[in-house]
């Protein structure tokens, strides 16, 4: 079975990569679903509350997707509480479209963060040492971009449009999961992908 799904996202490197985790939570979790996820829409996190600027970014994922699908919003927390910005914007957009499976993920800071926490599955990949270990808490630390970087062999460097899709092809997902924000993500693609399964289903009887 066939889902659409729409994205917006912030950054460069997301565009490509949140595609690739979609996918990859479809095949551990939802391997009858096969997701067609629609090139995300870049958005600027720091107009996020502003009106009517993330129903504007979601209406053009919506109108990719013919508006036959869901909605799967990823965007870094920055300095805001995941848990407490996710469920404002839910508020505010779910009235827009409220036929819409909709989904709102906040990582805590960067999306780099979920690396963190599955650091020892991504030992000698993309250029990082092979001796890495994940910080006792990922979620805590400002700069996730960063400690990849200093954590490289000589002559390499993080670049976040080739290493963000590349990593999120590689690590491991349940090593990933122990950072809160990240399952919360995985949590949410799944809701999105059976409400999507279900709504096939139902159309089709």
């Amino acid at each position: 079975m066939t889902v659409n799904i729409g994205c917006v996202v912030e950054g460069k490197g997301e565009v490509e990569a949140v595609p690739i985790l979609i996918r990859r939570v479809a095949a551990m979790h939802c391997p009858e679903i096969f997701p067609v996820v629609s090139t995300p829409v870049r958005f600027s996190r720091n107009k996020v509350l502003k009106t009517g600027e993330l129903e504007h970014a979601v209406g053009i994922a919506a109108q990719r997707i013919e508006r036959q699908g869901g909605i799967l919003i990823i965007l870094d927390s920055d300095d805001d509480c995941p848990a407490e910005l996710a469920p404002t914007l839910i508020h505010q957009i779910a009235p827009v479209f409220r036929k819409m499976p909709i989904a709102v993920v906040l990582a805590k800071y960067e999306f780099e963060a979920w690396f963190l926490a599955a650091a020892e599955s991504l030992r000698g990949m993309r250029g990082l040492k092979n001796d890495i270990n994940p910080p006792d808490n990922p979620e805590a630390i400002r700069g996730a971009k960063e400690w990849l970087y200093q954590r490289m062999k000589t002559g390499h460097t993080y670049r976040e449009k080739r290493d963000q899709p590349a990593l999120t092809a590689l690590f491991d997902i349940e090593q990933a999961r122990q950072a809160d924000s990240f399952d919360k993500c995985y949590r949410e693609i799944v809701r999105l992908l059976e409400e999507l399964q279900k709504a096939n289903v139902s159309a089709s009887e």
